[in-house]
């Protein structure tokens, strides 16, 4: 049976040991297959085979540890996403409410350290009636996560900031009721540094809130009605309302709501948002139109084809909600470290207060110098290192039109050496031309064209295709060929009126027995110009040769040459013949050509690429590109191809433009630059200031605010990628 996604919501998650204790968790359950918690969402999405284990079991599991579960159902495509977390809020009360308390005893250490003295907010019942709904009531979160840590075996971060800040508290109380020391008490400490973290906290989440801004923006494009005609009548229904088949009309400068086909009218569209192309599309009948895109300047009428979750907007959203959620390789490290780090700063702490007391006979000093190890060696900077410079870098490819399916491929982008490009739709337009008419006989240019045009009007060969349209265009409505043969990949036969017709290539009419003889200098000197070469042959004798070319792309050129700036190898791989190959890749830039290579041997000449120690993307649009997507270590679909090769590949062009490949190894040599410098710094703070603390450098309250802002300094420092520019 095929094993099922399913996204499951956790409530309780406050650093990166929690993550990495679930994700340990669900990875050894039977029948999840692969398991990741991401801290930055509270998400974790889970693969599992549903004949072992189902979502409500699962749920179990993450509940057994602690924390709340559950599943999040994405089949109904959601569009009311709200401006303020939840949590935000409840933060946001909480953080008022501890400052307004912790306030005075703040006010009194500044005032202390100045030695200035106010009785009334040096009295220690004061400070023991600020402080403790402090400790209890708006710590109650604190010590609530850490109780489920450790009944569960484990332990997070709250565990330190419990044992710390009543560490504090408790001793305090110890001093005023039993040793009557009204001098030696720490009820700032403890409160301040609740405050602290609190603040922290808050800030933490507002700047994770930004991170998501892609999805929310996406999110709020789509519109909450539509104009249908049903029954002869127009009427605006709600979005959820709409289905498959109904007929909508969109006036100039209304935002298209689904995915259709264009009934009537002609306009230009916006689709910028979707696809970063920034000139509007012309659309007229037949066209497609994609929902969110903005309707320019004319009325059209389009045929609803996809609404709801199968919408192209839905469908980018989910996309980009899996990359946000999923984890780079190097966040394995983090997870590793974090995994262990609680119980080790445990430990250091307990430590310290050892050799402190040891060398100083000073109960006070190694108290809270411990205090300070245990408030300082916070773990959540490691868990945001990664995510959140993913969760920003896929966000901003979304914007620019670039759907990177997870954080794994944003890293092993700018790993890249090879960029193999396939010729048809991805370097050329994929849309063939006639592109010259060239007489062998007596007949004229136009009798050539027209002759060939009659036969190819049955012809469903792109090619024929091509050579009918130019014949329909000049000469209007042609009759239809007699005794209609096709050969695949050779040519075509039939008769009009007297006369025996036949159109191919050179082996085509050598097995028809026509000889080509008179035409081969000109075939040669067309094929490599990079166009086909066809033979027009009748009753026989050959009388014409018509050439066909797919043009490249407006800026490949271009964006060829940019990959090669960024020393990078490109290769082009297609099925044409060697001649017409090189003639293509010499107008593209391209050095390196496989030609002659069968849709179904393009997967094997990837994997030799990759097999002589090479990282390599391969740039495909069509279902026959699929496998060698599928095969390269990252496939890159061109947006404008088949659905399939959109499925298949890890990386999507929306808007088709080869520059995306260039933009999109930026993107990631960006962010893992921000990666890196988020994990060196949260490395860096934790390995100098536990030894700082450790020796009695930091007080608990300078630990406090040093933990704090950590996390925050990490987040603040990738949302530096939602600056980048093209």
């Amino acid at each position: 049976m095929e094993e099922i996604k399913s996204t499951i919501k956790i409530g309780g998650m406050s650093c990166a040991a929690c993550s990495a204790r679930i994700d340990k968790k669900l990875n050894s359950t039977p029948g999840v297959t692969n398991a990741t918690v991401n801290l930055l969402t509270n998400q974790a999405v889970v693969e599992y085979n549903p004949q072992v284990i189902n979502v409500g079991e699962i749920e179990k599991v993450v509940d057994s540890l602690g924390y709340s579960a559950h599943w999040i159902d994405k089949r109904e495509f959601q569009v009311d996403i709200p401006d303020e977390d939840a949590e935000i809020k409840k933060l946001k009360l909480l953080l008022g409410a501890s400052i307004i308390l912790a306030f005075p005893l703040i006010l009194n250490m500044i005032l202390m350290l100045f030695n200035v003295r106010v009785p009334i907010l040096h009295n220690p019942y004061l400070q023991l009636a600020l402080a403790t709904p402090v400790q209890f009531i708006i710590g109650y979160r604190f010590y609530r996560s850490a109780f489920l840590a450790l009944r569960s075996g484990g332990s997070n971060m709250d565990v330190l900031v419990v044992l710390g800040t009543s560490a504090a508290y408790l001793f305090s109380l110890y001093n005023i009721f039993f040793q009557g020391d009204r001098q030696n008490i720490y009820f700032e400490a403890s409160a301040t540094i609740i405050t602290l973290i609190l603040l922290g906290k808050y800030l933490e989440e507002r700047a994770k809130n930004k991170t998501s801004e892609a999805v929310r923006v996406l999110s709020g494009l789509q519109p909450r009605s539509a104009r249908v005609i049903r029954q002869g009548e127009e009427m605006d229904v709600p979005i959820e309302e709409v289905r498959t088949g109904d007929l909508v009309v969109i006036r100039p400068g209304e935002r298209i709501p689904v995915d259709g086909t264009v009934r009537e009218g002609s306009s230009s569209v916006d689709e910028s948002m979707l696809t970063g192309e920034s000139l509007p599309v012309e659309k007229r009948p037949g066209d497609t139109v994609v929902g969110a895109s903005i309707n320019k300047n004319g009325t059209l009428k389009f045929v609803v084809t996809r609404t709801g979750q199968d919408t192209t907007l839905a469908q980018i959203i989910r996309i980009v909600e899996e990359a946000q959620g999923s984890k780079a390789p190097v966040q394995k490290i983090a997870d590793q470290v974090s995994g262990f780090f609680v119980p080790a700063v445990m430990g250091i702490a307990l430590v310290t207060f050892i050799l402190q007391y040891w060398f100083n006979g000073n109960i006070s000093t190694a108290i809270t110098t411990a205090v300070a190890v245990l408030v300082i060696a916070c773990p959540c900077a490691l868990g945001l290192a990664t995510p959140t410079a993913i969760m920003v870098g896929t966000g901003k490819g979304a914007e620019n039109g670039l759907l990177i399916k997870g954080g794994e491929y944003l890293e092993l982008l700018q790993k890249l050496d090879v960029i193999v490009l396939d010729k048809t739709g991805t370097i050329t337009r994929g849309e063939p031309a006639l592109t010259d008419i060239i007489p062998l006989s007596t007949f004229g240019r136009d009798e050539v064209l027209r002759w060939a045009g009659i036969l190819e009007k049955r012809s469903e060969h792109p090619l024929g295709e091509a050579i009918y349209a130019n014949a329909r265009e000049q000469y209007g409505d042609l009759p239809d060929p007699e005794d209609f043969k096709n050969y695949p990949g050779q040519g075509v036969t039939g008769k009009s009126g007297n006369l025996v017709i036949i159109v191919g290539n050179r082996s085509f009419m050598h097995n028809q027995g026509v000889n080509t003889s008179i035409g081969e200098t000109q075939a040669i000197q067309l094929e490599e110009a990079g166009k086909t070469a066809m033979y027009l042959a009748i009753d026989g004798k050959l009388v014409g040769l018509l050439a066909v070319a797919d043009t490249i792309k407006e800026n490949a050129v271009d964006a060829i040459q940019a990959l090669k700036d960024m020393n990078l190898e490109v290769y082009m791989i297609s099925g044409d013949n060697q001649r017409t190959a090189l003639a293509i890749a010499r107008q593209a830039g391209i050095e390196t050509v496989l030609a002659e290579v069968l849709p179904e041997m393009k997967a094997e000449e990837v994997e030799k690429i990759r097999q002589s120690g090479k990282i390599v993307a391969m740039v495909g649009d069509g279902i026959n590109d699929a496998p060698a997507l599928a095969t390269a270590d990252i496939g890159i679909a061109i947006g404008t191809g088949t659905d399939v090769a959109m499925e298949t590949a890890n990386i999507v062009l929306t808007s088709g433009d080869l520059y995306g490949i260039s933009t999109a190894i930026k993107l990631s040599r960006r962010t893992m630059r921000i990666i890196k410098q988020n994990l060196f710094w949260a490395f860096f703070y934790n390995s100098i200031g536990i030894p700082f603390a450790a020796l009695g450098f930091l007080s608990p309250v300078i630990a406090g605010a040093a933990m704090a802002f950590s996390s925050v300094s990490v987040v603040s420092n990738s949302l530096r990628l939602r600056r980048f520019e093209v």
